[in-house]
């Protein structure tokens, strides 16, 4: 037996082992109104996805029982929130006994639902560069595929924003089960009037109301590819100072760069990475779309985030400086970047002239075809079309019950 049966065979055991929670929490019954949220398997806090749509079940104030699993139970939640630490028993527990599940990545092998239970699946990408399940071809692990299959399998319902979306959830996701086309939830607040935010966002820091912000955000590196996890820590960065001078020489006023590293890339050099005045680390700030409603400009790599910066109708480049290692590393991304609205940089030095050449009349031009060709929904209210799902799911629960299962 080679080292990945083994390691696949060790997974299975120890997911059937912590399967048995699940079960024996069924003597409990299922609250009607009871929510349990989570996000990248609690690694996160009150943020992405779920967080907007928790947002809009408080305002409505219909007395829903909002549960969080969270790793770190220091994180900030509303009060209406109750914050539960995500151990296994507690994992088993809530989740057996509410309702929705809300979440925006995958759950892991043990988790077991119940006939009657809801289970949206927001994610944490819709418009997006990188290839997940299928599409990443060989480099698509056996025990990634078994996750995969086990989440998809319970999943109920998938947010999408997009035609394209739709179109690569059957080898994306391993779906092929009810969309909701609500758009991102955690986009609304990039598509409303960002004026208050914007406003908001210089006061947290310290800025002139006048200054303007670029947020630089590279994407996780490493994966689950094989059998393990790794995180490069050597990754290299743009020069912030030539950064800051050229979006002066092009756009004008004082530019300061929003260093925002992915949460599993957050290295513990980080501070060596922005030593410039210019430059504000808010790596650890839960939530970076309310940072980012707030920005001028954003730069990235490959993440999906390039997507949701580009509703804002902004700048968005993008700093690939290891786009042909990438890609053989991870599996063929899923646009040719050269052939996007974003200007694309292999070196600080084509950065730069990206930055000096933008044009933005073309550019507005080519966001509103990638719109129109990919049939894009972004409308500003996902939170709300999302909460309106769950109020009439309720709503049937309380009138026909669950199937075979005690509701309270």
């Amino acid at each position: 037996m080679d080292e990945e049966k083994r390691y696949i065979q060790k997974r299975i055991w120890k997911a059937r082992l912590q399967s048995i929670p699940f079960y024996l929490c069924r003597i409990f019954p299922v609250k009607r109104k009871k929510i349990v949220f989570c996000c990248i398997e609690g690694t996160t806090g009150y943020t992405c996805n779920p967080k907007y749509i928790a947002e809009e079940l408080i305002r409505r104030n219909r007395k829903y029982e909002l549960v969080w699993l969270v790793n770190d139970r220091k994180k900030k939640f509303p009060q209406e929130i109750k914050v539960v630490h995500n151990t296994l028993w507690n994992r088993a527990y809530h989740l057996s006994t509410a309702r929705f599940w809300i979440d925006n990545s995958r759950k892991q092998l043990e988790v077991q639902k119940r006939k009657g239970q809801v289970y949206i699946q927001t994610w944490h990408a819709k418009l997006g560069f990188k290839p997940t399940c299928l599409d990443r071809g060989t480099s698509f692990s056996k025990i990634a595929y078994l996750i995969s299959r086990h989440d998809s399998d319970m999943i109920d319902y998938v947010l999408s924003n997009s035609n394209w979306y739709d179109d690569t959830l059957p080898t994306g996701m391993l779906y092929t089960g009810a969309v909701l086309r609500t758009g991102s939830p955690r986009c609304d607040i990039l598509v409303k009037d960002r004026t208050e935010q914007k406003r908001r966002v210089r006061s947290i820091f310290g800025l002139s109301k006048d200054a303007n912000i670029l947020m630089y955000a590279p994407t996780f590196r490493g994966g689950s590819q094989k059998m393990g996890r790794t995180i490069e820590t050597n990754q290299r960065f743009p020069n912030y100072k030539r950064l800051s001078q050229v979006l002066h020489s092009r756009f004008g006023g004082r530019w300061y760069i929003f260093l925002r590293l992915h949460p599993q890339l957050v290295a513990r050099n980080l501070d060596d990475c922005a030593n410039d005045s210019m430059v504000i680390n808010v790596s650890r700030v839960d939530d970076m779309y309310e940072i980012l409603a707030g920005c001028d400009a954003f730069i990235t790599d490959y993440s999906s985030a390039a997507f949701d910066a580009a509703v804002m109708k902004v700048p968005v480049f993008l700093y690939a400086d290891d786009y042909k290692s990438y890609e053989k590393e991870r599996g063929k991304l899923l646009w040719n970047l050269k052939e996007l609205p974003f200007p694309l940089a292999e070196d600080d030095k084509e950065l730069e002239e990206q930055i000096l050449r933008f044009d933005k009349e073309k550019y507005l031009s080519d966001l509103e075809k990638l719109f129109r060709e990919t049939g894009l929904t972004e409308d500003g209210n996902a939170a709300i079309h999302v909460a309106d799902v769950i109020e009439d799911q309720v709503g049937r629960g309380k009138k026909a019950g669950i199937e075979k299962e005690k509701l309270l």
